[in-house]
């Protein structure tokens, strides 16, 4: 039985996991949330962002199960990093926008969750971090990678190196967070968020996700090019620019 269960709030899908008592994701989780976005991404007329959530009080996702780990550090599921470099890719590629709405603990593998999406917000309540070092391993999930990339080497050393926790306005001055909600109705809250990027136009959305996700990726001149042969598409397919320009010539 997965732990993922999935929702639909207007344009917004919200997948919420939910494995008492920590919260931890274990390897068929990862392959379960896979498989969910293989198949959201195949609706992109009806699902406009994807939001991932927790369902258990204040953790988003504790991190990745231990005894998984174990298994994978012996040897035991050699399948076990693909399977999480599947999702993260997944998170990455598919058309919708990702989410991760944090409504307490994210560390970890739980974070490394996070980072993989597009953008995060949290509530009053959350707090952020890769504490691997204190228990005597490293980050395993793209943590020391993409968090230096996104709130710069400084602030990423005092988590990695150090195992320092950062509160959600600590993360929210950092960029680590786009937004910090009221922890009372948070997930509610967090799918309104959403669905105003959902509520946008859906062509523009979509192909300023691309453009987004791989400029990160490609240097500078690279990307620019890229970036003008999405625009020159969508100028030329977007019914909503059409209507903008008719509008505009009366």
């Amino acid at each position: 039985m997965s732990h993922w269960s999935v929702e639909h709030h207007g344009g917004v899908a919200k997948l919420t996991f939910t494995r008492p008592p920590h919260n931890y994701i274990d390897f068929a989780s990862i392959a379960d949330l896979g498989d969910v976005l293989e198949q959201l991404a195949q609706q992109t007329d009806q699902v406009k962002v994807v939001m991932l959530t927790g369902g258990v009080d204040d953790i988003f996702v504790g991190g990745g199960d231990v005894s998984d780990l174990q298994r994978a550090g012996r040897g035991e599921i050699p399948d076990g990093m693909p399977s999480w470099l599947r999702l993260t890719r997944l998170l990455r590629d598919i058309p919708q926008p990702t989410v991760a709405a944090i409504g307490g603990r994210a560390t970890g593998g739980g974070n490394e969750l996070a980072l993989a999406c597009q953008m995060r917000i949290g509530s009053e309540k959350a707090w952020l971090g890769q504490p691997e070092v204190t228990l005597g391993i490293t980050p395993g999930g793209g943590g020391s990678q993409r968090l230096p990339r996104l709130i710069g080497p400084g602030a990423a050393a005092d988590a990695i190196l150090r195992g320092k926790i950062f509160t959600a306005d600590e993360a929210l001055r950092l960029g680590w967070l786009n937004a910090v909600l009221p922890a009372d109705g948070f997930v509610d809250a967090a799918v309104a968020w959403c669905q105003e990027m959902a509520d946008l136009p859906s062509i523009a959305l979509f192909a300023s996700k691309r453009v987004f996700v791989r400029g990160l990726e490609l240097p500078l001149e690279e990307g620019i090019d890229y970036e003008i042969k999405e625009f020159l598409d969508v100028v030329g397919t977007s019914p909503e620019f059409d209507e903008f320009i008719r509008q505009d010539e009366q």
